[in-house]
């Protein structure tokens, strides 16, 4: 793989282009957010571009079949994916020298252009641990903005611990509804035939936390003490329910679900119900998921919750 060393020329590694937005507009938040993703691509040796030939859109097929290992029903098609390029959407590749090492596809949602939603994306191994994916999400985020969007949807499942850390505690997106079961049993080396529950989340563009994010400024989480720990690792490995009175509770997660649904299948569905009841609960009470914390889990602000 090409490492980081060998981006270090003037030539640009991302095909963003610095003109105004397609609205006419001149942004200095999108020329910024331009910069950020040239960075964040050279730092990751990797350059990133949107794709739409054929032979390049079944790479990105193939990519994501080695990643999820579905037997039936794949996570895209090349024909989706040619379709949706086609119609301006976001079909992009993350390329060390000539290989395909990661992919994210999003869409436009309604009404027309408000948001763009992230469906999935994807990176091989020989790029994980290189920061390929912040990259591709810093590079979505500029894509976005140069086309007057302002807001970037997707969902994640909220029992992977590293998945909720990137997307909450290092993007700064917000979790904004709990949606149980939301594509049905996933069949693959991934989800395990688990259900399919996930973490709508907004990702505000604009706003100062994002802007920080984008270049590598995690956003803070404030603990208080005490903090309520809603659901804890018990005995065992297995989810303890607690009490839920402060402002500020704790939601924990597994350290590893996607093991555990391999070595454990019944535990992993255990603590995918103890998840679902607890962040639902606080969400449907008016709670806002405000960060999340390597070791504690999800921080849940109830206000004056007492």
């Amino acid at each position: 793989m090409t490492g980081p060393d060998a981006l270090t020329s003037l030539e640009a590694v991302t095909d963003l282009n610095r003109s105004p937005r397609a609205d006419g507009a001149a942004d200095a938040i999108t020329d910024a957010a331009i910069t950020a993703a040239e960075a964040a691509a050279r730092a990751a040796g990797v350059r990133i571009r949107e794709i739409s030939a054929l032979d390049e859109l079944d790479e990105v097929v193939r990519l994501y079949d080695r990643i999820w290992r579905r037997d039936e029903n794949p996570p895209l098609t090349t024909e989706l994916l040619r379709a949706f390029a086609k119609a301006g959407n976001y079909v992009v590749g993350a390329y060390a020298g000539p290989e395909l090492v990661g992919a994210s596809v999003g869409f436009f949602a309604a009404p027309a252009h408000a948001a763009v939603h992230s469906h999935i994306a994807g990176v091989a191994p020989a790029g994980r641990g290189r920061r390929v994916g912040f990259a591709l999400k810093v590079h979505q985020r500029a894509w976005a903005l140069l086309r007057g969007t302002s807001l970037i949807v997707w969902t994640f499942d909220p029992l992977v611990r590293r998945n909720a850390y990137f997307n909450v505690g290092k993007l700064g997106a917000e979790p904004v509804e709990y949606l149980p079961n939301f594509y049905g049993a996933m069949r693959d080396e991934v989800n395990g035939g688990d259900d399919s529950d996930r973490l709508l989340v907004h990702w505000e563009l604009a706003a100062p936390a994002v802007v920080a994010a984008c270049t590598g400024q995690a956003p803070s989480v404030t603990l208080r003490s005490p903090a309520d720990a809603a659901l804890a690792i018990g005995d065992g490995g297995r989810p303890q329910a607690g009490p839920a009175r402060g402002p500020q509770v704790l939601v924990a997660v597994p350290p590893d679900v996607e093991s555990l649904r391999a070595t454990d299948p019944e535990l992993a569905k255990e603590w995918r119900v103890a998840v679902r009841d607890t962040l639902s609960g606080l969400l449907a009470g008016g709670g806002r998921i405000t960060g999340f914390d390597r070791e504690a889990g999800y921080v849940v602000d109830r206000g004056g919750a007492s």
